[in-house]
């Protein structure tokens, strides 16, 4: 495992990003972890946070692109933040856009803010995390509305690895539906192989009674 993964598995830990224990997720799922991006909030976790997106983008995204698109509302400070940490970390500078839940009819108008795609420009989706898909179906078309623009490919924080509706994935459901590259900094059986039974500042994050206790969960809901 690349060194950028394992310390963003731990990174996600130091703040309470990634937590174990027993949850109810909103679709009624009895979970023994539990993923709130949301806990991201200081100016210095959201620069550290750019930078490893950046890293998982320049390892994934090697054929380049123009755009990097942030849906609304997650996605707006994540494609700000990506955009500068490619910047400084790889001189790569690239457009962040992002769309507005309202069409805005004065001003800067039209529903999106930042740089708009323009004809042949490349575009790569920033998420936090894919569970439904849902933002990435609204996404789709207002992109495709903006002219002759290519979708590369769909970069998420954690790839949970569990069923949506069906068998697969909601990741795996947009990579087949709209033809996307879908990329994640890290999946989920990255950061049980990183943790268990690994001592972090003191205490076992992921030891066997909870290790077991995620091997039963994706018996159940695993893609």
């Amino acid at each position: 495992m690349e060194q950028y993964k394992k310390e963003f598995i731990e990174f996600m830990v130091q703040c309470d990003v990634i937590t174990f224990g027993d949850f109810v997720t909103k679709s009624g799922r009895k979970t023994p972890f539990f993923i709130n991006t949301g806990n991201f909030k200081t100016g210095a976790q959201m620069s550290k946070l750019g930078e490893f997106y950046a890293k998982s983008i320049k390892q994934y995204f090697t054929e380049g692109f123009e755009v990097l698109f942030g849906p609304a509302y997650k996605g707006i400070p994540l494609s700000v933040a990506t955009a500068i940490a490619l910047n400084n970390l790889f001189n790569i500078d690239i457009v962040y856009c992002s769309n507005r839940k309202e069409i805005k009819d004065h001003g800067d108008k039209g529903i999106l803010m930042g740089g708009k795609p323009k004809d042949g420009d490349r575009v790569v989706i920033i998420e936090d995390v894919t569970t439904a898909g849902t933002s990435i179906h609204e996404t789709m078309p207002i992109l495709k509305a903006q002219g002759d623009v290519e979708v590369l490919g769909l970069i998420i924080s954690v790839d949970r690895m569990e069923r949506g509706t069906g068998e697969k994935s909601a990741f795996q459901e947009l990579q087949q539906q709209y033809g996307l590259k879908t990329r994640a900094i890290v999946t989920m059986q990255e950061v049980v192989e990183h943790l268990h039974n690994k001592e972090f500042k003191g205490k076992i994050i992921i030891d066997d009674v909870m290790k077991q206790k995620i091997e039963e969960y994706y018996k159940v809901y695993g893609a």
